[in-house]
């Protein structure tokens, strides 16, 4: 007869103890008064009861040696009570399996407790198993031996072993359930689990189907559950036939509606983990018939493999389900590996987010000023208003950071008032601490959102109220795929802007639509080229001639806004030869770090207070 201890249960079996501290009993009061109606165990009462009980009972001495035993543990344990009698009964009941139960049997023998109670499960002779509840006692009336008795727990414990089946599995695939996934996990993610064998590693494919939803939403959700459980079975066959030649076989599990894990428990590395998805994918192409209809799907996967050692199941999921989101974003049907630098740069994204709207009222934004430089004398025409967010945590960020993050929550409409109103603000007070010089204009960048979700019209009206600056000194800044397709209220805000005096800019002019029948049509006055084509003049020295095909590109483009009437500035001009070739081709400013880098408000005054100016990189 052999056993296993309760100690190491599996995980079907709910009752986890071997023996817990209710089971274990003080011994009785030496002086205790003795129960004179109970007769002593040799009484013929007491033989007929212990004889006929259907409860299997034996008698063990001090010695732990049966002395007495039942024809019912005979039957139990296989063969006649007689053949019990001089064994030794912890090695029949594997009592001595675990140290606590040990411990704890032993002291009831010395009459030291009273009783305890554990759970073993049993090996017969004959093969078979079972689940065993042991109970051993002191014999009231007989100081020298116990009373030990078994009863058969294993119908208990397979309903026990079916109800946590239903529990920790999905009706509709018969997967493993999140509950059991996550238990799983957790076992994994243990120091004992991966310190003592294995790679130390754990990988997670993280999978939903494309499209789902409108399977169900149009042939309803039994197709849909007939749907999941196909997936599922494919699934299943991928990672049997991916456990051929590896130690274990990845656990598939269904989280919930059509997302499904494969947990790879040890694994060998991103390779393993990449070629499971990819089997996956492949698995899942072939077309599905259920119901009378032909089914096409595809997937995406989030594919994550790391060191089990410092990682949590959260964090794991959470890795995973970054990973998922990328996979969905970058086309689907597709799996995507977990990228450290990536869900780092998100996270940054996402606290700037949090932290944005706040951030403008606590007043951490301010402008930077680069100037705008007339191309035929190099002085200083104006200046453009360059916002930066001097982030507490992240340091002074570019608006490239930022601003597109502001447009997504609908603050760029705060922050692009408060651009405003400032850049106004110091452009009058320039105009004011030098009177002497020609009064220098602002141009600010604006976004479409806020000619749709502000009053943008009204905005610039009460800035230059306030200001005082006058409205041919404010250029407003518009890219060019938002003003090239502007119809209805910005077309109007753009018209009633420029009405009132204000100079509209097109930025980044050449990269858009570039559809030059609109600008007869709308009410903009300058042009701004991209930068893109002002690399082209770069080269320096007589052995570098610049791109043909860009000065001509460029050459036209400023032919035709002066013909318009309207004036043109290039970008990003950082050397001589290209101020020198823009200048003779007729560009009318130019913006860019051969002049200056974008510079403080004291800059700029600093330049506008020199006598002999010119502008020059400071």
């Amino acid at each position: 007869m052999s056993g296993t201890s309760e100690g190491s249960t599996p995980a079907a079996d709910l009752d986890r103890s071997a023996v817990t501290e209710s089971d274990i009993l003080a011994p009785p009061r030496r002086d205790a008064p003795a129960d004179t109606d109970s007769g002593p165990p040799t009484s013929p009462a007491y033989r007929a009861v212990f004889a006929t009980a259907p409860l299997a009972m034996a008698v063990v001495d001090r010695e732990g040696l049966v002395t007495d035993a039942n024809e019912a543990l005979g039957t139990l344990l296989g063969g006649g009570p007689t053949g019990l009698v001089g064994r030794v009964a912890a090695d029949l009941l594997d009592l001595a399996s675990d140290a606590r139960t040990w411990h704890a049997y032993r002291e009831v023998l010395r009459g030291r407790q009273a009783s305890l109670r554990c759970t073993r499960r049993l090996k017969l002779p004959d093969g078979r198993s079972l689940w065993a509840q042991i109970t051993v006692a002191l014999l009231d009336g007989d100081p020298s031996g116990v009373l030990l008795s078994v009863a058969d727990i294993s119908a208990h414990r397979d309903l026990q072993a079916r109800l946590r089946h239903l529990q920790m599995h999905d009706p509709v695939t018969r997967l493993p359930n999140r509950t059991l996934f996550f238990e799983r996990v957790s076992a994994a993610l243990e120091a004992e689990s991966y310190e003592q064998s294995g790679t130390g590693r754990i990988g997670l494919c993280y999978l939903d189907i494309d499209g789902f939803k409108a399977v169900n939403d149009t042939l309803g959700h039994r197709v849909g559950d007939r749907l999941l459980a196909a997936v599922a079975e494919r699934l299943a066959e991928c990672a049997r036939e991916a456990g051929q030649t590896r130690p274990s076989v990845p656990l598939v599990a269904r989280l919930g509606g059509d997302e499904f894990a494969l947990l790879v428990e040890d694994s060998t590395g991103t390779e393993q983990l990449a070629d499971l998805a990819e089997s996956a994918l492949k698995a899942l192409q072939a077309p599905f018939d259920l119901a009378g209809h032909r089914l096409n799907v595809s997937a995406s996967i989030g594919v994550v493999e790391r060191h089990a050692a410092g990682t949590t199941a959260t964090g794991l999921m959470q890795a995973a389900d970054t990973t998922l989101y990328w996979a969905k974003v970058d086309g689907k049907d597709r799996w995507t590996l977990f990228d450290p630098e990536r869900n780092a740069h998100l996270m940054t994204r996402q606290a700037l987010a949090s932290t944005l709207r706040p951030a403008i009222e606590r007043g951490e934004f301010r402008l930077e000023y680069q100037p705008l430089v007339g191309m035929a004398d190099g002085r200083l025409r104006g200046v453009e208003a360059l916002v930066r967010w001097d982030h507490p945590n992240f340091g002074l960020l570019p608006p490239n950071r930022f601003v597109a993050l502001a447009e997504e929550d609908g603050s760029i409409v705060p922050l692009g008032r408060w651009v405003l109103a400032t850049a106004c603000r110091q452009a009058r007070r320039w105009q004011v601490e030098h009177p002497d010089e020609p009064p220098l204009f602002v141009s600010v960048n604006v976004a479409v959102r806020q000619v749709w979700d502000s009053d943008l019209v009204a905005d610039v009206a009460e800035i230059l109220a306030e200001t005082g600056l006058a409205p041919d000194l404010l250029q407003l800044e518009l890219t060019e795929s938002a003003v090239m397709g502007s119809a209805g209220r910005p077309l109007q805000a753009l018209q009633a802007l420029s009405d009132m005096g204000v100079n509209i800019a097109i930025d980044d002019f050449g990269t858009g639509y570039s559809n030059l029948a609109y600008l007869s049509r709308l009410p903009v006055s300058v042009l701004k080229l991209d930068g893109s084509f002002v690399r082209g003049f770069q080269y320096e020295g007589a052995g570098a001639p610049p791109n043909p095909a860009d000065q001509v590109v460029v050459e036209a483009m400023i032919d035709l806004a002066h013909r318009l009437g309207l004036t043109v500035t290039a970008e990003c001009v950082e050397t001589s030869a290209q101020a020198t070739r823009l200048r003779s081709i007729g560009c009318d400013t130019g913006q860019g770090w051969l002049y200056s880098r974008p510079v403080a408000p004291d800059r700029i005054s600093e330049l506008l207070g020199s006598a002999s100016y010119a502008v020059r990189n400071p």
